[in-house]
């Protein structure tokens, strides 16, 4: 990320502003969603994130990158959902199913599958897979957004690979 952007955005400049939430607000979507299950409720967490992010950013002292600082913002915010949404015992909606050839329809149902086991991993564990596998991010940028050692980001993604493994089979 351009740390001139950067600078403009945290001394309030609201072009620098609009365009880093242009440039992170997908990558947060497809974190959220993946957290939390349903597309209204990333929709909703993304806005928040981008409110936070927001009010947060003159804070940022820059000992990380943009993105990987904002991430944290935006697991804070899916942790707090989830936890609403766990206290008002509220479900979460299946994924659709495809209605595509046969290989997308097969295809779309191992990763609805995948989707599944991976609903069913502790939060930090889930939290791990999603930084490092969906997201990209290396163990030690994972460890700064989760707050944690990088041996204990390792350590989450060898469990939460173990767990997924047995249950699948």
């Amino acid at each position: 990320m351009d740390w001139v952007l950067v600078d403009a955005a945290r001394s309030g400049d609201r072009a620098a502003q609009a365009t880093l939430l242009r440039e992170l607000q997908d990558q947060w979507y497809r974190m959220v969603l993946r957290l939390l299950g349903n597309a209204e409720s990333a929709r909703e967490a993304t806005q928040e994130t981008a409110l936070r992010f927001l009010r947060q950013l003159p804070l940022f002292e820059g000992r990380s990158e943009i993105r990987t600082w904002s991430f944290g913002i935006a697991i804070n915010v899916a942790r707090e959902m989830r936890r609403e949404k766990e206290q008002d015992a509220l479900t979460i909606d299946p994924p659709a199913q495809g209605n595509g050839p046969d290989g997308e329809l097969e295809q779309r149902e191992r990763a609805q599958i995948v989707n599944r086991v991976i609903d069913t991993l502790p939060e930090r564990q889930r939290e791990a897979v999603m930084l490092r596998f969906f997201e990209q991010l290396s163990v030690e940028q994972s460890a700064t957004v989760m707050g944690c050692a990088p041996g204990t980001v390792k350590a989450l993604v060898f469990q939460a690979l173990r767990n997924m493994r047995q249950h699948l089979g």
